[in-house]
């Protein structure tokens, strides 16, 4: 205790001697965090990603010579093509590919209810799948694919003009806190020779300006080479720098609330922090951008990076993760806050441990377009010298012009015979296509994409039992399993857990949303922004026939026990029954499950419980216990039959054993007698009469 005390004095004088940052030291210390975080994605980062951007266009390698083959083959583009539609299904096949689990018994219905709703901004509020488009192809191509979340507040203005207002209408339009009134007329009326009176009952014209302000929560999927970090970054929750660079318009700033001397004090500055060539290697027309000069200010570049970057600003000796938007290359500060996490999401197709950006695709797949294109010329350069050979002549003895003529069925004209030969040369094609089969053989143990997990390949799915193609689709799918399985367990899962942090602080009043076909009221400020978050991308489980067949059988055992137990059976209730056929719907991609199932909730089975005790005919008390008097004689019928069949068994088992020890008497007997006189004794004629009467006792 005395411990504790001597530091909270020593923190408390720390505290007293470090006042903090000035201004000046806190905007160099952002800077110096920009600008090494920068340095590290343009030196380190850029250069792998300008390649693979490069190689997944399909553009030129440098090694092409004139009048040779210069074709480039699309490994790269060929492997992410045709990854994606399997990763897109993973995440957009499902109704709830994300759902939140409850901490606490209470929480359950919010639980549902959040995650309806954070589905429902994601996929409705934002465009869901182009974002996981572009994110998935991202992380493929360029090593991270990167998703960011914020609040977007928007103000709306429009001037509306009304006429033929009374007083009462007229007053309630003025009302509206956010309605300002521009004009304001009553209306008068011609009654005859130019005579114009007010009519009766007075009547308003109104032009006003109404003013809506309303927030939306934003999903984005942002630009590689927009997303900088620090390089010794493991995760975003622990890196020392986050940032966000992009170059935007003077107009644009401006209507984010920013004042608008300090950005065009900026504007049009740009060279002093390019952002690295990344972008101009997938969109080639921004090259020409940079060197335009815009007749309108407003439309100026500028550089603006959202920070987020950890720093003890307040000299409490705890660095703080703080918000700072800054402008231009000098980093001049507009916004700062303390915030409590990095609203960004990073997918990573192969992360490198201990480091935030890994390995891409087509860093596995680069060297493979590389071989095969020089296979693929060299053998294409063979073809073309057997199909059009070069041809030896005898210098001043060949006409030259018809040499060069390249005419099908032109005549060369020679002086003599044997002037004009053909240098024939073999096609070597051949051999090369088995390394391009070995070449492939390595693409599919590397990424997975194979014929065979596309479902291409004769040889393997003909004349080969169902196992077995199974057995091959499934080895081959387990490298893209494992990719959606990282996406889900580290991205998808960030992002949705960050977006339902983001609703539940900001959202400050109910709004309503169609929920499966119905209006809900959605009000999260109650919500637990801590719940557990659950992906559902059902990896590793067979394929979708597979396990729609496994559900099918699910579905089938469970109608058999609801029609022999009832719904109320311990076993399986209606609600289970119509999950289980919702899944097979899902699977089978349809999304909107309650098009053709209704939800089942608590309260629909309460009310079909007190339904079924209702419907359930009344029994008068009289015939209640007629009843159990009934049941009773029968049961001591029932009794009274067993005691009697116990006791005559009992008789016959006494009578048995009587007989047996009358049967081993007269054997001693027997015996006795033939030692005694030396005479046998037809002792089996007697045993027979012995057993004869025990088996029909009428026969003496």
């Amino acid at each position: 205790m005395e411990y504790e005390i001597e530091m909270e004095d020593d923190i408390e004088e720390m505290a007293s001697e470090s006042p903090g940052m000035s201004d000046d030291e806190f905007q160099a210390a952002v800077k110096a965090q920009i600008q090494d975080a920068a340095d590290y994605i343009d030196d380190r980062i850029a250069r792998d990603r300008e390649d693979a951007m490069s190689y997944y266009r399909g553009d030129p390698l440098g090694s092409e010579e004139e009048g040779r083959s210069q074709i480039v083959m699309t490994e790269v583009r060929d492997v992410v093509q045709a990854m994606m539609p399997s990763l897109l299904r993973v995440f957009t096949s499902s109704e709830k590919a994300v759902e939140f689990a409850p901490r606490r018994e209470e929480d359950v219905p919010a639980a549902e209810q959040a995650t309806d709703y954070i589905n429902y901004i994601f996929h409705n509020d934002n465009n869901g799948f182009k974002i996981l488009y572009d994110a998935i192809k991202d992380a493929l191509v360029s090593k991270v694919g990167v998703i960011k979340w914020r609040v977007d507040e928007k103000t709306e203005v429009e001037e509306i003009a009304y006429s033929g207002l009374d007083e009462e209408q007229a007053a309630l339009i003025l009302s509206d806190p956010d309605v300002e009134m521009l004009e304001q007329e009553m209306e008068f009326s011609e009654v005859g020779d130019g005579m114009i009176e007010m009519a009766s009952p007075p009547m308003i014209s109104l032009r006003v300006r109404r003013t809506t302000r309303d927030s939306k929560f934003c999903v984005e999927a942002i630009p590689p080479e927009e997303f900088i970090i620090s390089k010794n970054a493991r995760d975003l929750d622990t890196a020392d720098y986050v940032g966000h660079r992009k170059l935007m318009t003077v107009s644009d700033l401006v209507a984010m609330g920013y004042d608008r001397e300090v950005i065009e004090q900026h504007a049009g500055n740009v060279q002093t922090f390019d952002i690295n060539t990344e972008a101009f290697t997938r969109n080639n027309g921004l090259d020409d951008m940079l060197g335009i000069h815009n007749s309108d200010e407003t439309m100026e570049r500028v550089l603006y990076v959202e920070s987020f970057v950890r720093v003890d600003k307040d000299g409490d000796g705890i660095a703080e993760l703080r918000r700072v938007c800054s402008v231009g290359g000098a980093a001049e500060i507009l916004h700062d806050e303390v915030i409590d996490d990095v609203p960004m999401a990073v997918l990573c197709p192969d992360p490198t441990p201990h480091l935030v950006i890994g390995q891409s695709i087509a860093d596995q797949v680069m060297d493979l377009q590389r071989i095969k294109t020089a296979i693929m010329r060299n053998t294409l350069d063979s073809l073309a010298q057997v199909i059009h050979p070069r041809t030896v002549v005898v210098e001043g003895s060949v006409n030259m012009d018809d040499v060069l003529n390249t005419e099908t069925g032109g005549i060369i004209r020679a002086r003599a015979p044997g002037m004009v030969q053909p240098l024939a040369e073999p096609f070597v094609g051949q051999s090369a296509l088995p390394l391009i089969a070995y070449l492939d053989d390595v693409r599919s143990s590397r990424t997975g994409i194979s014929k065979a997990s596309q479902g291409l390949d004769p040889d393997v799915l003909q004349s080969t039992t169902k196992a077995a193609v199974t057995a091959t689709m499934a080895a081959a799918e387990q490298r893209l399993e494992m990719i959606a399985r990282v996406f889900a367990e580290t991205g998808i899962r960030r992002l949705f857990r960050g977006l339902l942090k983001l609703v539940v602080r900001h959202q400050d009043r109910a709004r309503m949303v169609r929920l499966r076909n119905q209006w809900v009221p959605i009000d999260p400020r109650d919500w637990d922004s801590e719940m557990d978050v659950v992906v559902n991308v059902g990896l590793g489980n067979g394929n979708v026939a597979e396990r729609t067949a496994l559900l099918t059988q699910v579905l089938t055992k469970q109608e058999q026990m609801l029609q022999m137990l009832g719904p109320n059976n311990p076993m399986v209730d209606l609600a289970q029954y119509r999950n289980t056929m919702a899944k097979i719907l899902e699977l089978n991609g349809i999304k909107d499950v309650s098009k053709h199932f209704k939800p089942i909730t608590p309260e629909v089975m309460q009310r079909l419980e007190q339904a079924q005790a209702a419907a359930k005919p009344k029994q008068n008390p009289a015939e209640m216990l007629a009843q159990v008097e009934a049941q009773k004689i029968q049961a001591d019928i029932a009794i009274a039959q067993s005691k009697a069949q116990l006791e005559a068994q009992k008789a016959v088992m006494d009578d048995d054993r009587a007989r047996d020890k009358d049967e081993a008497d007269m054997l001693l007997k027997v015996a006795e007698l033939e030692l005694k006189y030396g005479q046998p004794v037809n002792s089996a004629a007697i045993i027979e009469r012995i057993e004869r009467n025990r088996s029909n006792p009428s026969v003496q």
